[in-house]
């Protein structure tokens, strides 16, 4: 069983992972509004990978025998002055969530939760992951500028992703 501190933190950031579903949602809503079909399906299927973390949380905590407590969820940030400016938004928030994940793996490490540390191995890589590739977004929004053609472009390869990664 893990100490009622991990299972509190843990808890936590299955609301962080929620909310950020949720903010990537209306991420892809204002994309979507705007005509930039591509990104809003990129970042809908972000949406699904971060419901996914939350899910994978929530499993981890059932299985150790602690109880899910869900909290409210503030509405997220749905206006933008740019496209630009969504992934921008999107590279702080995948920021913010390393932290958190960071913040609950030196938690469970100075409570000796060791399962909790091998489970939040697996955060750790991903956030790596998430934060390269918004990073990589945004470096391409900022090459393109305004360039309404490189815009479409891009606008096109976003909207090629087409899986979910909840490994």
């Amino acid at each position: 069983m893990l100490s009622q501190v991990v299972q509190d933190a843990i808890n936590a950031q299955i609301n962080n992972e929620l909310l950020s579903s949720y903010a990537y949602l209306a991420m892809s809503a204002y994309c979507e509004h705007e005509q930039f079909v591509g990104c809003a399906k990129w970042l809908r299927l972000q949406s699904q990978e971060e419901h996914g973390h939350a899910m994978r949380l929530h499993d981890f905590l059932t299985a150790r025998g602690g109880r899910v407590v869900l909290s409210q969820i503030d509405a997220p940030r749905s206006d933008f002055s740019s496209i630009p400016e969504v992934f921008v938004e999107a590279q702080k928030q995948e920021q913010a969530v390393t932290g958190q994940i960071d913040g609950l793996f030196e938690l469970a490490m100075n409570e000796k939760a060791f399962s909790a540390l091998v489970e939040l191995e697996w955060f750790v890589t991903e956030q790596v992951e998430e934060e390269k590739t918004t990073r990589e977004i945004v470096h391409k929004f900022n090459m393109v500028k305004d360039d309404p053609a490189a815009m479409l472009d891009l606008d096109r390869e976003m909207g090629e992703r087409t899986t979910v990664d909840l490994a």
